[in-house]
């Protein structure tokens, strides 16, 4: 098979029209109009084989989950997605493997309305960064400082699975063959929550997204609030295959710790919980009140996590660490 140079790469796999784009992919920068009363939204992921996904990763999935975890970053924000950019370092060009990837990748930018429209590919070990522009009305914008005392603090969807998918795959514990597909499927093939974040604006004062793991994610957004949180180890929503392997320490790490869900993580006064509740039937999307925002106390957590007996647990591991 004839190798491919750089501009054949980007012209055959990566060159799309931009429907929302004043200039697109071809020139040595994309042009975008930003609307009026409106703030740019931009955020910025990496994804290095052998660190983030294995080097032999399903490249149709891995062009979804590299486009997903940047849309969550802007739901998040209550954002709107508009423009994407992709760069890209492969080992080689391999034609077959470009074709999945930007399949998996373009099916999720339609799907929410994003153009790509530019970015850069070079030669190397494998790593994929994506970039993306959205926007927000003015002022509107989620942020993690915004949480109050006495905040409820919510969750969309289940955690845990994905993390679950990872101690399987390292034989931290043994699954059947029949769970591992669908855990696989969430670490693979995460579902940005973007609707959930754009309606949430008005309803949640602070968001963030669990990239890291819950208790991890929830303090950054504590200590950004100047906060502390309180929350409950049985209200945490997981699901049937995660409520089946609570016992074992493993599982109850990925619940509390594991990276990769992706979901939304937000606070928002007790005056908010029927509108959230009805948020949730609109979506048809589980959101669910796990504990409260409280004022930080010197010397405690900034999360503490309690038991069925009601005492705080101790935590053998809070997230995900890049460097760790």
């Amino acid at each position: 098979m004839p190798s491919l140079s750089e501009f054949e790469l980007i012209r055959r796999f990566f060159t799309h029209p931009a429907r929302s784009a004043v200039l697109g992919v071809g020139d040595d920068a994309a042009i975008v109009r930003a609307r009026g009363g409106r703030e740019l939204i931009i955020t910025t992921d990496l994804l290095v084989a052998g660190r983030h996904f294995a080097a032999d990763a399903d490249p149709g999935k891995l062009g979804h989950k590299a486009l997903a975890v940047n849309l969550s970053d802007i739901a998040a924000m209550g954002a709107t997605p508009h423009w994407a950019t992709l760069s890209i370092a492969l080992p080689g060009a391999d034609a077959r493997w470009l074709a999945a990837f930007a399949r998996g990748f373009m099916r999720l930018a339609r799907r929410h309305g994003v153009d790509l429209v530019g970015g850069d590919t070079t030669r190397g070990p494998l790593a994929v960064c994506v970039q993306i522009v959205g926007d927000v009305p003015k002022g509107r914008a989620l942020r993690r400082d915004g949480a109050r005392a006495g905040d409820d603090v919510w969750i969309s969807g289940t955690l845990g699975d994905a993390a679950l998918a990872v101690a399987a795959m390292k034989r931290q514990l043994s699954l059947p063959r029949r769970e591992r597909a669908p855990l696989g499927q969430r670490l693979d093939a995460p579902t940005p929550r973007v609707a959930l974040g754009e309606r949430l604006r008005g309803l949640a004062r602070s968001a963030i997204d669990i990239s890291d793991g819950l208790i991890a994610d929830l303090g950054h957004l504590c200590e950004r609030s100047r906060m502390s949180a309180v929350i409950e180890f049985e209200r945490i929503p997981r699901s049937a295959i995660m409520e089946r392997h609570l016992e074992r320490a493993a599982a109850r790490t990925a619940l509390l710790a594991g990276g990769d869900d992706y979901e939304l993580c937000f606070t928002a006064g007790r005056a908010q919980r029927g509108a959230i509740a009805r948020l949730a039937r609109r979506l048809r999307l589980k959101l669910t009140r796990i504990g409260r925002i409280v004022r930080q106390r010197r010397g405690h957590a900034l999360v503490t996590v309690l038991g069925a007996d009601g005492k705080p647990m101790r935590l053998a591991r809070t997230g995900f660490d890049h460097f760790g």
